[in-house]
């Protein structure tokens, strides 16, 4: 046993997934020749793709799907509920019955920048870049590079081989 891990035993691993100390892994899958950095949390039924990169920091909640060939920069943040609260009608702490995962989908190819934060319900296209620090709100359509907040279109992908 690894003290520097919490993987659960539902967590369902591909080959040569790398793995940094002090993640907390559970309910998750994670495809081959991917690397998990440090402090990342990856949730239940959280699918990550092949040959991604998640860096150090990041939070990866329930339902969100990231296909192949995804960096995903330091200190990026995923958000499942529109409408998140502590307690439900009745005053009492919510759970699971409460409220409904909103999903979000990050297609192959697409880079996410440090700092960045994306709301649930949305789909990155192919090939997208989102900049440092960036929010997130709707969807991004492929080959397009987009920064601020909220997130606005800056240009195209000039191709798939390169973001400048």
């Amino acid at each position: 046993m690894n003290l520097f891990q919490c993987v659960s035993g539902d967590v369902k691993m591909g080959e040569n997934v790398q793995l940094s100390k002090f993640v907390n892994l559970y309910g998750c899958f994670i495809d081959d020749d991917t690397k998990i950095g440090a402090f990342v949390e990856i949730q239940k039924n959280a699918r990550i793709g092949k040959n991604c990169k998640i860096s150090s920091h990041t939070f990866i909640c329930e339902g969100v799907t990231i296909e192949d060939n995804v960096f995903v920069g330091h200190q990026v943040s995923f958000i499942n509920d529109r409408y998140p609260k502590a307690t439900n009608g009745q005053g009492s702490l919510q759970t699971e019955k409460d409220w409904r995962v909103e999903p979000t989908l990050v297609k192959r190819g697409v880079s996410i920048g440090s700092g960045s934060t994306i709301l649930c319900n949305v789909t990155i296209g192919e090939n997208a870049l989102i900049g440092a620090g960036s929010v997130v709100i709707t969807d991004v359509a492929p080959n397009t590079i987009v920064a601020g907040n909220p997130a606005r279109v800056l240009r195209g992908v000039k191709d798939s081989s390169s973001t400048v």
